[in-house]
């Protein structure tokens, strides 16, 4: 995000605004989340035939699926759990620049895949929203601390505080049915996206708060 005298620019060289990245964000979002809609609609209609593209552990074919499972659920009643809490955290996340965001998506989704790949129990099948939303928590909960700008660690105390508890449960082995594998190397790969992608200062960043 851009604070003080200094703005951020689109490819254009345009200067975005508040309503830019607003709209921005949030029309990224409400595609995100049709998308995940669309696709069980489809694995419903094709008798489940996208649920194999979750992660087995440890089979070196479904390496492959890493990115895919991110994106598949089984059944609308997980879809629906995992929107509210996806649009909420991405929104926020990708109010700090599109390009950023898809960045962090992109780490989080694989590191946590890959967390899966290596530790969930044998013959399981695991796919969700799940792991980038605790990874996108994770993210907005330490990127104003590293970023080192109050606004942004407003939001990270925010989310700490509204869904800290639910994230504790989430990483918390006590379910067979849930992986906490996945909420975990989520948490953890959104905390190392804060720092991978931390926001470096330009020098008319630097000058705007010396006037």
């Amino acid at each position: 995000m851009a604070y003080g005298g200094t703005g951020r620019t689109s490819g254009t060289g345009r200067e975005w605004s508040g309503a830019d990245r607003v709209k921005a964000a949030a029309g990224l979002m409400a595609g995100w989340i049709a998308l995940l809609w669309i696709l069980e609609a489809v694995d419903l209609a094709t008798g489940h035939a996208l649920d194999p593209y979750g992660i087995s552990p440890r089979e070196a074919a479904e390496l492959r699926d890493l990115v895919p499972a991110a994106f598949l659920h089984f059944g609308f009643g997980h879809v629906a759990a995992n929107t509210v809490p996806l649009l909420v955290f991405g929104f926020l996340a990708a109010l700090g620049g599109i390009r950023r965001f898809l960045a962090v998506a992109a780490l989080i989704v694989v590191v946590d895949g890959l967390g899966v790949w290596l530790v969930a129990p044998a013959y399981s099948n695991t796919a969700g929203a799940s792991g980038l939303i605790f990874g996108l928590f994770g993210y907005l909960l330490v990127r104003g601390f590293v970023d080192r700008v109050p606004l942004d660690i407003g939001v990270g105390v925010a989310i700490g505080v509204i869904w800290g508890s639910t994230i504790l449960l989430g990483i918390s082995p006590t379910r067979s049915d849930v992986s906490w594998q996945g909420h975990l190397f989520g948490l953890a790969a959104g905390v190392l996206a804060a720092f991978v992608f931390r926001r470096r200062p330009r020098r008319g960043d630097a000058a705007a708060l010396i006037r």
